[in-house]
């Protein structure tokens, strides 16, 4: 079979799915700690609050584990992928069946690490064999600690600022570092991506650092400005959400979203990309993304720019007499330095400017264990595919279609 070579699998891939689950296992326990203060505090409404968006980020983030097990099983040749080449851990008709168990009770993510974590074991010892099928599962993991990400992180980090700003001395929370962590996320989910170019210009780590620095500059200043208009009209957070949640929903099927098999996966993942959007720009559709980056932008600096006003207005003078004017001035600042650093990063350091792309060179033939297998992760090729464009996404299209007539996992 002819297709473009993919990165192999390496030990620090490992070593990054290993800190993986083990962040995960933490973010989960620290989750636990602040509802335990919560509670013990008597905040029984941001306790439920709390432990509502841990239930439905860990139930969306199960769904979607769920459907793509559902989408690979129905693949041709699933099962002799399950064979003593791979670690499957979703194959074989009873397995299936105790898996949606455990998807039912919120385990299918940390089994997801496990499988991970066990192929990619197998891999280094055996010195590379199987890398194909190691890589596949770390880009499901990446795609989930994103929706993971949004779904969780991002609103608990504005709970617990508000609660900061309420002056509630328990609510021990490192702003930066949770801010940070989401940053670092995005990265880590566009890094992932990249390994879908068949040009191989992965992104070096002066140009990670770029990207960290203007996603952080941008979702940042959106929490905040979400968290001070919450600190005086908390009754009216939730309005708000909802009152954008459906449009940026509906943007995303106008967009002819094509990510999930299935009509009902893919209305769950454009719910989740409206939620996404909510905090951070994501690109879901094949084309040109400047106008609808642009689009987006203009509108959430607008919304922004609101909820600045709105909090500034029905603020204490005096209890936010020491940072109300430091606010007001660096949040819009901070967003507009994150817009300057993203014109900056695709004029300067996108890394088809450091090294040069030649699409017209033949595919390169690739043989796994002596038979014409090419193991891709399909929907994230197609979601690569809508991330870039021009002749970067014909040449993945290209590859997700021989993969898919391959017949292969």
């Amino acid at each position: 079979m002819n297709c473009a070579t993919f990165s192999k699998y390496s030990l620090l891939d490992l070593a990054f799915t290993v800190i993986g689950v083990s962040t995960f296992l933490f973010d989960v326990g620290s989750d636990l700690w602040v509802a335990k203060e919560l509670y013990t505090h008597g905040e029984f409404m941001w306790f439920g609050v709390l432990l509502g968006f841990m239930l439905m980020s860990s139930v969306v983030i199960q769904l979607f584990s769920w459907f793509w097990l559902k989408y690979d099983r129905e693949l041709k040749d699933f099962e002799s992928q399950a064979s003593a080449r791979n670690v499957v851990l979703f194959s074989g008709a009873k397995r299936v069946k105790l898996l949606l168990v455990v998807h039912v009770f919120q385990l299918g993510f940390f089994i997801r690490h496990i499988s991970a974590i066990w192929q990619g074991f197998r891999v280094w010892w055996r010195e590379g064999c199987g890398s194909e099928y190691a890589i596949y599962l770390t880009h499901d993991l990446s795609m989930l600690r994103l929706i993971e990400t949004f779904c969780e992180s991002a609103p608990q980090l504005t709970l617990m600022m508000y609660i900061m700003l309420s002056q509630r001395a328990h609510a021990n929370v490192n702003v930066g570092a949770s801010t940070t962590s989401i940053a670092w996320m995005v990265v880590d989910y566009h890094r992932s991506l990249r390994s879908f170019l068949p040009d191989k210009d992965n992104q070096g780590w002066l140009s990670s650092v770029v990207y960290f620095f203007w996603n952080l500059f941008l979702i940042g200043p959106r929490v905040a400005a979400v968290a001070l208009f919450a600190s005086v009209l908390h009754c009216y957070i939730a309005a708000h959400f909802l009152s954008l949640w459906p449009v940026f929903v509906t943007w995303a099927w106008m967009q002819n979203t094509n990510f999930m098999d299935s009509p009902a996966g893919e209305w769950l993942y454009r719910a989740t990309v409206g939620l996404i959007w909510y905090f951070s720009w994501f690109n879901v559709a094949e084309g040109h993304t400047r106008g609808r980056s642009l689009i987006y932008h203009t509108f959430l600096i607008i919304d922004t720019s609101i909820l600045l006003a709105t909090w500034w207005l029905y603020r204490d003078a005096e209890m936010t007499q020491l940072y109300a004017f430091i606010l007001i001035i660096s949040i819009p600042l901070f967003y507009v330095l994150g817009l300057l650093i993203k014109v900056l990063y695709y004029c300067c350091f996108h890394p088809k400017l450091w090294r040069p792309t030649d699409f017209g060179k033949p595919p390169v033939d690739i043989q796994a264990d002596n038979a014409s297998v090419q193991t891709i992760n399909k929907r994230m090729g197609r979601h690569a595919a809508n991330f870039y464009t021009t002749n970067t996404l014909s040449a993945i299209k290209r590859n997700a279609c021989e993969a898919t007539n391959s017949s292969v996992l």
